[in-house]
């Protein structure tokens, strides 16, 4: 098969696991003759040949001149059988970097190429292995960074997504065949036909429900974007560290000490939270200071929500349109100035005072802006994915208007496909090579 000006059969390899040291690597092959192409560079040649699907196989990867490599276990995967569809098999090897290489180089050069990105879940989608909600599904589980992310992945991955348009892709599919009825018979041959208009609109409201998770699944898929902002030394630094539990950020009496932002990762229950700590917000005759505030002002604006620092002792407000976004007003130092007005969260980045009361209120926000999801915690996490569904909720509301109007069939036909395909592909079965190609580019080599 041709996909993108590449043979889709063709045997490919790749190191499956991170190119670090460690106790086991994978290497993974397949493609069409692929395990016979292995054959000779493995020390048990007729076992190997012989060995059923799903099983493995202890044994020596060779050099070309029959110069061990190391000791592996090979996992056979049959034709039609295995994660891609084609035969091919994972080499269980030991995990030092030179040895993974060298047996991809071994392989290379007895015919096989190295995957691209994505190429081996591509291969999976080709064959009729996963649809393209379950393909996404596998890059989303690759990078989730929570548990509760990878559990939301797995969902998907285990068709969730692909149900529900199915359902709606039958419903829709069921109308449009009446309505064809009436294009293909003269009217008198016939009884006149009427759109479901209820269960049409039921199928709307059940996609516009899945459609609507999507600021949920996006929040556990790339995280929530976190500034702390506020004037210089008003303890910003020392909450960042605080956050993280360590100590990332230079913290110091001298004003000014942070002139660019730092990035670090936590997980609040579950919830991935990209967290930045960023310059003080002054006027400086600094231009490097200048610079830095700039880029925090930057940052603030493209934040998904703010955590406006206010120094207790020496209280200052950050400007006003700080409070345009999402936030939660910070007063630092409680230990040194007790009295917290209205609307603040008391907290010492010192002594941890109040440290727990933080936590509960940032949840309460991050709650506020999780969104929805549906039943059994089915959520989307692509904006390609919801923005095909507004698409086929728009064909089958502008369907039921042109009944309701007295249209022709044809044209209540042509809304109704436009539905139908926009519900394609979303799980691909309607697609184009330029989505592909730019969907599994993303993916890690290997998978």
């Amino acid at each position: 098969m041709k996909f993108l000006d590449v043979d889709t059969d063709e045997p490919i390899c790749a190191i499956a696991t991170p190119l670090a040291p460690s106790a086991l690597g994978i290497v993974r092959f397949t493609g069409k003759n692929s395990l016979n192409l292995f054959v000779p560079l493995f020390s048990k040649p007729k076992q190997l040949q012989k060995i059923p699907h799903r099983s493995a196989i202890y044994g020596s990867v060779l050099t070309q001149d029959g110069k061990p490599i190391d000791d592996v276990v090979v996992l056979v995967w049959r034709e039609g059988e295995g994660y891609t569809g084609q035969e091919g098999a994972d080499i269980i090897a030991h995990g030092n970097p030179v040895i993974l290489l060298s047996i991809v180089e071994a392989l290379i050069q007895v015919g096989f190429r190295q995957a691209s990105p994505g190429e081996f879940t591509l291969r999976a989608f080709l064959n009729g292995k996963l649809d393209l909600t379950q393909a996404e599904a596998v890059n989303s589980l690759i990078h989730a960074k929570t548990a509760k992310a990878s559990e939301l992945a797995l969902k998907r991955l285990h068709g969730g997504i692909s149900k529900e348009i199915n359902e709606a892709k039958n419903v829709v599919l069921e109308q449009l065949a009446q309505v064809n009825i009436q294009l293909d018979y003269d009217e008198d041959d016939v009884d006149t036909m009427r759109l479901n208009s209820e269960r049409l609109r039921k199928t709307a409201d059940n996609l516009q429900a899945l459609a609507a998770t999507c600021t949920h699944g996006l929040l556990y898929q790339d995280g929530i974007k976190v500034a702390l902002t506020g004037a210089v030394n008003a303890g910003k630094s020392s909450l960042f560290n605080r956050f993280l539990q360590e100590e990332r950020s230079i913290v110091s009496e001298e004003a000014g000490t942070t002139r660019d932002f730092l990035e670090g990762w936590i997980n609040l229950e579950g919830v991935p939270l990209r967290l930045f700590d960023t310059a003080g917000l002054r006027e400086t005759e600094s231009k490097v200071e200048s610079e830095g505030i700039r880029r925090s002002l930057e940052l603030a604006e493209s934040a998904d929500l703010l955590l406006v620092v206010v120094d207790g002792t020496h209280p200052e407000q950050p400007p006003e349109a700080i409070f345009q976004k999402p936030h939660l007003k910070i007063w630092n130092k409680v230990d040194l100035s007790p009295n917290v007005p209205p609307g603040y969260v008391g907290v010492s980045a010192h002594t941890g005072a109040g440290w727990q009361s933080l936590i509960q209120e940032l949840k309460q926000l991050i709650n506020r802006l999780e969104g929805t999801k549906l039943e059994g915690g089915l959520s989307l996490d692509r904006l390609r994915q919801r923005d095909l569904i507004q698409r086929a909720i728009k064909g089958i509301n502008d369907a039921i208007k042109a009944e309701e109007l007295g249209l022709p069939h044809d044209m209540i036909a042509l809304d109704l496909q436009e539905a139908l395909n926009a519900l394609g592909e979303i799980t691909g079965e309607v697609t184009t090579d330029d989505i592909l190609k730019t969907m599994f580019s993303g993916f890690c080599v290997g998978k």
